[in-house]
């Protein structure tokens, strides 16, 4: 798998990053421009999951459209839209492609960062690189055989810069990113971040992920061998105290709630086409007709208020999540802690709507449903395999605590 499809990017001594887009955006203007992409990606993602073809072209027809700016602050130049807007479109990206907003997760979020924050250092640049269509990837993540969480990459000084080694797994979007991130050891044994370009040497992307669904994430191992890194692209860990210690580790299960959403959304979709186009009553059915099936029309509408369920929590969650940042102090914490137990519980929701829709689907039809050809078996193996990224008994098993026992979630991997 090559990566060459990825946009040059600026590394030290080279250009920065310019913004390739005139005018003021709007959300509104921004999802029409992105609509035909994602038709078009709707369209073929069965036939690109079952030829392994990642979406590269339909990457960068996507990003050209100036959607990352969605909800960038205008101050920034961006759209300024609600971290609702953006779940909302979110949900159907991954109702058309939902390995394909999975692959995006970091980049988005990236622009979620702009809004919650306003004096993270870097922060200029990282509006520069936004604008200018950059992707982000990253992951703590290793194969180490040690617990979740045991970091093995070094980072170690070499004059006025540093060698960085080492092997980062479930690297989700790498083959597409500009910008790939993570933590290591330095000298002193205490973990950092570092952020390089995807394509710098010594960095290799490597198309390994072998999971049941969401199988055109990128996701796979990234290979860190004696990669240059400059001063600049260390950051250190902030030991100051925050008013609201979940606002980032919140955003990110909410993302993976809204890729559940979008792929309950994609069932209900397919369960509607199928009845209307393809569906023949069962031998025993007393209607002429599969849409005239009570147990049909009662399976779609099961499907359907599945799929609105999902949807409705990711939006409220949304909203709550991005009202959480205007406070300070305890109501901060206050509220970081109930929006983190809200996302929670709407993880919980969420997975077991995509699960028991993808399952539902093939009740709207007979034998013929199960076809290849249709691969909506997928739905389900797409949906699993998100949910497998943090446990839906731990997501309600914290809510309960929060509830019965005062007991404060957990900040992170929850």
């Amino acid at each position: 798998m090559t990566t060459e499809s990825v946009d040059p990017v600026a590394v030290n001594g080279s250009h920065p990053a310019e913004s390739r887009l005139t005018g003021v955006p709007t959300v509104s203007h921004l999802r029409a421009a992105a609509a035909p992409v994602l038709a078009r990606l709707g369209a073929t993602a069965r036939e690109r999951e079952e030829s392994h073809d990642f979406a590269f072209d339909e990457v960068r027809q996507l990003i050209d459209t100036g959607i990352l700016l969605l909800a960038v602050p205008a101050a920034d130049g961006g759209a300024g839209g609600s971290q609702r807007d953006l779940f909302d479109f979110v949900i159907d990206l991954a109702r058309a492609d939902s390995s394909l907003a999975q692959a995006l997760r970091g980049s988005f979020l990236a622009t979620s960062r702009l809004s919650a924050r306003t004096d993270f250092p870097g922060r200029a640049e990282l509006v520069a690189r936004i604008r200018a269509g950059h992707l982000f990837s990253g992951t703590n993540n290793e194969r180490t055989g040690g617990p979740t969480g045991t970091i093995n990459a070094t980072l170690r000084r070499d004059g006025d810069e540093y060698l960085l080694n080492g092997e980062k797994y479930y690297s989700t979007g790498a083959l597409y990113a500009t910008w790939f991130g993570g933590t290591a050891k330095d000298d002193d044994g205490n973990v950092v971040r570092f952020c390089v370009p995807a394509d710098r040497e010594g960095v290799a992307r490597i198309d390994d992920f072998d999971g049941i669904g969401q199988q055109l994430t990128a996701s796979g191992t990234t290979r860190l061998t004696n990669v240059r890194v400059y001063e600049e692209e260390v950051t250190r860990a902030d030991t100051t105290a925050q008013d609201n210690p979940w606002r980032d580790g919140s955003g990110a299960q909410l993302y993976l709630t809204a890729v559940e959403a979008g792929i309950a959304a994609r069932v209900f979709d397919d369960a509607v086409w199928y009845v209307r186009e393809k569906a023949r009553p069962i031998r025993h059915s007393t209607a002429d007709k599969s849409i005239d099936d009570l147990y049909v029309r009662h399976t779609v509408g099961e499907i359907g208020a599945r799929a609105f369920a999902a949807r409705s929590v990711v939006l409220l969650a949304a909203e709550n999540w991005e009202a959480s940042w205007r406070l300070a102090g305890t109501a901060a914490y206050t509220a970081g802690a109930e929006s983190s137990v809200l996302i929670a519980q709407a993880g919980v929701i969420a997975i077991e709507s995509a699960l028991r829709a993808s399952e539902l689907i093939f009740d709207v039809a007979g034998g013929s449903i199960t076809s290849r050809t249709l691969g909506f078996d997928r739905h389900w193996r797409n949906a699993r395999t998100v949910a497998n990224h943090n446990s839906r008994d731990w997501k309600a098993g914290v809510a309960g605590g929060y509830f019965l026992a005062d007991e404060v979630p957990p900040t992170i991997l929850f």
